[in-house]
């Protein structure tokens, strides 16, 4: 079993029981001590968990986190601009990876025209595109998450490894110095998985998304190519992402 899905499998424990320790961990992968460590560093440094003496929790959630529905309420036209702009680019016959965003939904609307094929763990995406007539549709299967209608857990991660794309859409809840955040590291396990398994790495983001941090680190700046937003974020921003070596393009209404 590979870091990635074991680390799956624990955040799935301690969603159950709550904590989780270091002896529990070897007998459930059949793994050292020392292996089992370097799994819940690498967790606590993602902020996913806590580490507690001999073992770990799940950390208290900052923010009340909206359902999906909530969230489709909130698709404003910047996003709709932004998921426009991000459709532009995709070429005929492009393997495309979309996650389960807000903002990546907007962009699926203007991909339904579109010849290629699209791999995605989202409900809501494969619904809106399968009235795409040329769109080949990978829907990516795993465990339900109810309230946000994406599929999660360690069958996503190990059939992404399976897939080559040449471009993954990405959205985030926050944009730092230390990387892209996300709300649930299920969603965001997920995320990181895509990146991996794509050519071009393109995050839509709002402006309003820069500046802020949320509970999973799924990115580095380094692990992607550009960002697609509604306006030029603030110079402090633009040296940030240049220094990364990340483009931005900016989404401006034609009107």
């Amino acid at each position: 079993m590979f870091q990635e899905e074991r680390m799956l499998s624990i955040l799935e424990y301690l969603k159950k029981n709550e904590r989780i320790s270091v002896e529990q961990i070897c007998e459930l992968f059949q793994i050292s001590r020392d292996t089992a460590r370097r799994d819940l560093v690498r967790l606590e440094e993602e902020g996913a968990v806590t580490r507690t003496r001999g073992g770990a929790v799940l950390p208290q959630l900052r923010h009340e986190i909206k359902s999906y529905q909530d969230r489709l309420s909130l698709v404003t036209n910047e996003k709709h601009l932004i998921g426009k702009k991000a459709a532009e680019t995709i070429k005929p016959g492009d393997i495309v990876i979309l996650d389960a965003s807000t903002t990546v939904q907007a962009c699926a609307e203007y991909l339904i025209e579109k010849r290629a094929v699209i791999l995605t763990n989202s409900i809501h995406q494969a619904d809106i595109l399968s009235r795409g007539e040329n769109l080949d549709i990978h829907l990516l299967g795993g465990k339900l998450e109810k309230e946000h209608f994406f599929l999660y857990g360690s069958s996503v991660v190990e059939k992404l490894a399976s897939y080559n794309a040449d471009v993954a859409f990405i959205g985030v809840v926050g944009i730092t110095e230390q990387g892209l955040t996300i709300a649930h590291e299920e969603d965001g396990m997920v995320k990181r998985k895509m990146i991996d398994q794509a050519k071009h790495v393109v995050v839509l983001a709002d402006s309003t998304k820069f500046g802020q941090s949320e509970f999973f680190t799924f990115a580095k700046l380094e692990d992607i190519d550009v960002i697609v937003t509604d306006k030029m974020p603030e110079r402090m921003y633009q040296q940030m992402l240049e220094n990364h070596g990340v483009e931005i393009v900016i989404a401006e209404s034609t009107s």
